[in-house]
């Protein structure tokens, strides 16, 4: 199984990861806990560029062929040999955090990012979206600030953040079968347990 996570900065997505990780692990999976940009060597050389709040002059086209490098990249590498092993593979952020930050954020033309998205993932989707939602885009900002975290999407203009969580909206407003929609402000503990209920549902697995 294929599990992505995304939302809005801050949204508490890699701590969700970990907290359902162990739990699979702990009834006898194997599990892949990956991220993007990144995953690979190759990636995370990527994701440096990405990230560093120096590259100020980036143009969105830029930033939009290298998450997709480093996409094809952590496919080929790192997801497809994982599944194929039988493998559940959680990743933070997949190709909704690309159409709802450089498409909806960005402004870049959407038939231009889904057929780079093709290209990229050779129509590999996943089998479980979660989006982690906070209405209040400060409440996810803050949290990345108190734990020190900057960098150039956290120097962004609020209304930059907005536009983002609209498109993850509308992004699972079109694809309700795949994506659950769930309160990035619910205490850790429940959501995570909301999570992995969710996950053994699919799996089959008695609660």
């Amino acid at each position: 199984m294929f599990i992505s996570f995304e939302g809005t900065e801050g949204a508490g997505k890699t701590t969700q990861i970990s907290n359902v990780s162990r739990e699979l692990i702990s009834l006898g999976y194997k599990v892949l806990k990956t991220h993007e940009p990144g995953g690979t060597l190759i990636g995370e050389e990527i994701r440096g560029i990405l990230l560093n709040s120096n590259n100020t002059a980036m143009e969105p086209i830029t930033e939009l062929l290298l998450y997709n490098a480093a996409r094809n990249q952590h496919i080929k590498e790192k997801i497809i040999p994982a599944l194929k092993d039988n493998i559940i593979v959680l990743t933070d952020r997949f190709s909704d955090s690309t159409i709802a930050y450089q498409g909806y954020g960005r402004g870049i033309d959407l038939d231009i990012i889904m057929a780079l998205d093709n290209i990229a993932t050779m129509g590999l989707r996943p089998d479980i979206t979660f989006l982690l939602d906070i209405e209040d885009i400060d409440v996810g900002l803050k949290r990345n600030l108190e734990i020190k975290k900057t960098d150039r999407f956290e120097l962004e203009e609020i209304e930059f953040h907005k536009k983002v969580r609209a498109g993850f909206l509308k992004i699972a407003e079109r694809e309700p079968s795949r994506f659950i929609i769930l309160d990035g402000k619910m205490p850790l503990i429940e959501l995570s347990n909301k999570i992995i209920n969710i996950i053994k549902e699919r799996l089959n697995v008695i609660k």
